[in-house]
């Protein structure tokens, strides 16, 4: 008999999360958005479906409190939206994804959902933000060949800015931890309230996500010093040959900085024979002019269309089936 159960116990979502989900890219793994739970702390929601006891699908979601509406687990905010990337609907197929998304009981918007989400039987996926990756293996791991596919004027143009900040006597440095706060500062100096780190609950999380990464040597810090100042810090994750450029920050004082870092992260990826990179959403006007792989998240909003309610609600009991 198929069946919806919905799980509400946070052990029990880590189970099954542990158990099903995927792992694929940096935000599959739990204890990445484990970071977010633990400092934004929404109640989570999973619904499963099951069919005589076998496993069909999953809909991991956090009910939010500030939006009234649930999205996906963790239920991280950023200016009212959800911030982790490559999110998913586990589903056998379209009529499973269907059944999950009626069995929401309040209104939803499910975030930045991954190219291989089953859309709903009798709907399709919107286009919830684009975003932009370096594949080194496009370019034979050849950072030269990339450049190649800009226009003579434009490597031209490129070559010139570089230049500049190079005469300015230009060096890098890697991993130093305490880079995390000078990168945290310039970023909330850009931004002021429009940066992640604005909000307490972001920063805390981040810290803890650094952490984390620290002790599975997984994070990596690319700091530029030109002059002996510190001119731009990146911070992100190399995990399964993916780097995920997770936050950074530039000093005011070095016009065209971010190119260059940018640029140090194509040819390093290259170099190191990285599968990707992943510059996230956000177009900030230079990831397509750099000729990155747009890739297209998708979401699903509404209200609930009908009003079904779960077969059934595991609290503090074992998860027997499944």
């Amino acid at each position: 008999m198929f069946k919806i159960s919905a799980i509400q116990d946070l052990q029990l979502a880590e189970t099954l999360w542990q158990r099903y989900w995927p792992r694929q890219c940096l935000f599959d793994l739990w204890p990445v958005r484990a970071c977010f739970q633990a400092h934004f702390n929404h109640n989570p929601y999973f619904l499963v479906a099951s069919d005589n006891d076998s496993f069909q699908g999953m809909l991991a979601l956090s009910w939010i409190d500030e939006e009234q509406c649930f999205g996906h687990f963790p239920g991280e905010l950023w200016h009212g939206k959800t911030w982790l990337e490559q999110n998913r609907v586990i589903a056998d197929n379209s009529w499973v994804t269907r059944a999950l998304i009626d069995h929401i009981p309040s209104a939803f918007k499910i975030r930045y959902l991954s190219p291989d989400t089953l859309p709903p039987t009798g709907t399709s996926l919107t286009v919830d933000e684009i975003g932009y990756l370096f594949y080194p293996p496009q370019y034979g791991y050849s950072y030269q060949e990339y450049l190649q596919g800009f226009s003579g004027k434009s490597r031209k143009n490129i070559r010139r800015e570089l230049e500049r900040l190079h005469e300015r006597g230009v060096t890098y440095r890697y991993d130093q931890l305490a880079d995390i706060d000078i990168m945290l500062r310039l970023n909330l100096e850009s931004f002021k309230d429009q940066s992640y780190f604005a909000d307490p609950r972001f920063l805390n999380a981040f810290e803890q996500l650094f952490n984390w990464l620290h002790a599975h040597h997984m994070l990596r810090v690319t700091t530029v010093v030109i002059g002996g100042t510190v001119a731009a810090v990146d911070v992100g994750a190399v995990w399964n040959s993916r780097y995920v450029v997770l936050a950074g920050g530039t000093h005011r004082d070095f016009p065209g900085v971010a190119k260059l870092i940018n640029f140090h992260h194509f040819e390093r990826s290259c170099r190191e024979r990285l599968a990707v990179v992943d510059f996230l959403c956000g177009d900030f006007n230079w990831k397509a002019r750099f000729h990155l792989s747009p890739r297209p998240l998708y979401q699903i909003t509404g209200q609930p269309a009908m009003a079904f309610q779960p077969d059934e609600i595991f609290e503090q009991r074992a998860i027997r089936a499944w």
